[in-house]
C-alpha cells in the first residue's frame, strides 16, 4: 500500500475584522457538497486560537504554527501578518488520494506556503485599484464597500498555484 502525501486541503485569508476575504478549497474536498461551509466553519473555530497566540508576549514569528487538529485527518495551521490579517491552511494528511495512513508534517514545514501567500497578499496591495478597507464589514454594511470577499483573479490564481503545488519539505513555493 502505497503511503500518502500530506496536501493542502483549503486555504483561508481572513481579515483583521475576523471576516474572511478569501477561501480556496483544493481536490479532494472542492467537490464534496457542502465542503465550503464545513471548511468555513473550520476557520472560524480557529480565530479564538489565532487571538491567544496574538496574546503570547514570547512570540516573535509570523509563524503561529499548528492551531488545532480537526481529527486524524485535518489540522488548521496559521500565520498572521504585522497588519493582523489572517492566514489559514488545512491540511490533509491523507492526501489527495485519500490514503488513510500518511506521514504528519512538522512545525515550519508550512512556512514556504506561508511565505508565498504573504508575498502574494502584498502585491495585491501594492495594486492601486485595490483598496483594503472597502473589504470590511463595516463599509459593506454602510453601502460603501465591494462587499468582503477578494475579487483579484490574480491573486486567487496564485493562492490556488500555492495550494496545488506546496509539498511536505518545500522551501520556497
Amino acid at each position: 500500500m502505497a503511503a500518502s502525501v500530506p496536501s493542502i486541503a483549503c486555504i483561508g485569508i481572513i481579515g483583521k475584522h475576523d471576516n474572511p476575504l478569501h477561501i480556496s478549497l483544493f481536490p479532494p474536498h472542492d467537490s464534496t457538497p457542502g465542503a465550503y461551509l464545513e471548511f468555513s466553519f473550520l476557520l472560524n473555530s480557529s480565530l479564538d486560537v489565532f487571538d491567544l497566540r496574538r496574546r503570547d508576549k514570547n512570540r516573535v514569528d509570523q509563524d503561529l504554527g499548528l492551531l488545532h487538529a480537526i481529527d486524524e485527518r485535518l489540522s488548521v495551521w496559521g500565520w498572521e501578518t504585522g497588519t493582523g490579517t489572517r492566514f489559514a491552511i488545512v491540511l490533509d494528511v491523507w492526501g489527495r488520494e485519500g490514503i488513510e495512513g500518511g506521514r504528519g508534517v512538522g512545525e515550519g514545514e508550512l512556512r514556504g506556503a506561508f511565505r508565498a501567500l504573504q508575498t502574494a497578499y502584498i502585491r495585491l496591495l501594492q495594486n492601486p485599484f485595490y483598496v483594503p478597507d472597502e473589504h470590511t464589514p463595516m463599509a459593506a454594511r454602510e453601502g460603501r464597500g465591494k462587499g468582503s470577499q477578494i475579487t483579484s483573479r490574480k491573486f486567487i490564481e496564485e493562492v490556488e498555484r500555492i495550494g496545488m503545488v506546496w509539498r511536505p519539505g518545500m522551501g520556497n513555493v
